[in-house]
């Protein structure tokens, strides 16, 4: 049976023949978040194998011609894959629906194609080295594993929903990336999704893809049981930490008649009495959350300084305005967080470094404002970027490592100059998008980031997902979508190094290898066997 669904698969063409694999890659969406049904990939990634098998040109002395049907393949499954995964985009361009909405139709079908093009060379990459045993499945491991890396900085770098986010649904399945991260998961994730295709070719085939698979998931799931059980405990006099969630409506964010009730929600939301009767050491405000400039504001300051206690200190997500640029006389604006003690002064700043392209700053500038563009994010003045990223070391001692909205889903972002930090600190403003995946989806690849480092990390978010999450990405409190409220965690103490993070790029690299030698040596025996 397996054989005879190969078989169909494998001889479709035309119009057939990219609607399935469109709805394939649609179909694998639901491996992430919210949904998290990671079953759905043993599905459609062994589709996408015996679609692979069937992409053979016609005979020809041209490379880009032999090629061809294998990138066609994966880029239709790819560009099914985006448009369900990442329509939602799309709701950003409603909250000001009278200058954006028309580019609503780009937006959700541009980007998507755009990304597919990764699935495209990941298919031929796979497609050069392909044989017609476990071999070919090692190809398709290798490719995506390398799409997947150029995914992460290829124009500026978009890595949203990387294959290997599908295997890591629970805590118990996310402690692989704290050895391999992401990108090593990408590979292996894509490797074992795509064994089933192995049940076509036969017995011997069947038996290694069985033993491989129950081989690799033993491996998987049995580190992620022993890394939980040796966890160690929350001290008990750990900081406490309290995030304010003040569920702002996008279209009234900026909206200069009810700032000032904006800015008494996070001050009430701040003093909101919490569990225990302990006063939290740290509040963190999320994205923008601050309706003023704080260092042109003092009365602002001034209602800080009231709100917080001596020993308390705030991170509080806001704009920043810096120096005129001296060549053009306009003033730069970054997007920030800045730190501030009980007395209310501005102790350190830390400014985003990866920009939303579109978003927070205009690439071609000069032309695209002739056609009456600008960034949708940044209101008419658009934000400069960061010269580099930095740690902030908070007056009590505590060692901050920030990220702003997106730079999150960037691991080997979480390195930067200063001191070796103790906690990972998000904030991000995901209510752009309103209640659909895309903070859900969000949230979990900031998650992910806290198991790459050993660091916990804080997420603040304007309206969802906000929550601590532990070295191990264990949940400790949170908040969902569409509530207004704050929500308080004990913060655990950061882990030793992990071997990812002292060896990252060298172990995506010999998977990477393991991969490329597996598919060369299955290639070399299918020629020598015929």
């Amino acid at each position: 049976m397996m054989e005879r669904l190969a078989n169909r698969i494998l001889l479709t063409t035309g119009w057939k023949r990219a609607l399935l694999a469109f709805c394939a890659g649609a179909f694998a969406v639901l491996g992430q978040p919210p949904f998290q049904l990671f079953i759905v990939c043993f599905i459609s990634f062994p589709i996408l194998v015996w679609m692979l098998d069937g992409a053979v040109a016609r005979p020809t002395r041209s490379l880009f011609a032999a090629m061809w049907p294998a990138f066609a393949t994966g880029w239709w499954f790819g560009f099914g894959y985006f448009i369900a995964g990442l329509w939602w985009i799309g709701n950003a361009l409603f909250v000001e629906a009278d200058q954006f909405v028309w580019l609503w139709p780009f937006a959700v079908t541009l980007i998507p194609a755009v990304l597919a093009l990764f699935y495209g060379l990941a298919a031929v990459v796979a497609r050069l080295l392909w044989s017609d045993g476990i071999g070919r499945i090692a190809a398709l491991a290798l490719g995506f594993g390398l799409a997947e890396w150029l995914r992460s900085f290829a124009f500026t770098g978009f890595p949203w929903n990387a294959v290997g986010y599908a295997a890591m649904p629970v805590p118990v399945l996310m402690q692989s990336a704290s050895l391999v991260g992401i990108y090593g998961v990408n590979a292996l994730a894509v490797f074992v999704f795509c064994l089933p295709a192995a049940f076509a070719g036969g017995r011997r085939q069947a038996g290694f893809a069985a033993l491989s698979v129950i081989a690799l998931l033993g491996a998987h799931v049995g580190y992620g049981y022993w890394r939980l059980e040796n966890a160690a405990d929350i001290a008990v006099d750990a900081p406490l930490v309290r995030i304010v969630q003040p569920a702002i409506d996008q279209s009234e964010k900026w909206d200069a008649a009810i700032r000032d009730e904006i800015f008494k929600t996070l001050l009430d939301l701040t003093l909101e009495a919490g569990t225990g009767g302990k006063r939290p050491d740290i509040i963190v405000w999320p994205e923008t959350s601050v309706p003023y400039l704080l260092t042109e504001a003092p009365q602002a300051v001034a209602a800080i300084a009231e709100t917080l206690v001596p020993g308390q200190l705030l991170l509080a997500g806001a704009a920043r305005g810096g120096e005129a640029d001296p060549s053009t006389g306009q003033r730069t604006y970054y997007n920030s967080i800045l730190v501030l003690d009980g007395d209310g002064v501005i102790v350190d700043a830390a400014d985003k470094k990866h920009l939303v392209p579109f978003g927070e700053y205009l690439p071609f500038k000069a032309l695209l404002e002739k056609l009456g563009m600008k960034a949708i994010a940044a209101a008419d003045r658009g934000y400069s970027a960061a010269e580099r990223r930095r740690t902030m070391t908070l007056p009590n001692g505590m060692v901050v490592l920030p990220s702003v909205c997106y730079e999150a889903i960037f691991p080997y972002a979480v390195a930067a100059s200063g001191d070796k930090p103790t906690v990972l600190v998000n904030v991000t403003n995901d209510a752009w998008y309103g209640d659909t995946p895309g903070p859900y989806q969000h949230a979990h690849q900031a998650r992910i980031r806290a198991l790459e480092t050993g660091l916990p990390i804080v997420r603040a978010a304007n309206n969802g997902i906000s929550a601590v999450y532990d070295p191990y990405g264990r949940q400790l409190d949170a908040l969902g979508y569409g509530v207004r409220g704050a929500v308080e965690a004990p913060l655990p103490d950061s882990l030793a190094a992990t071997w990812y993070a002292r060896n990252g790029r060298l172990t995506l690299s010999a998977i990477l290898a393991f991969f490329a030698l597996a598919a060369i040596a299955g290639r070399v025996r299918g020629r020598n066997r015929h």
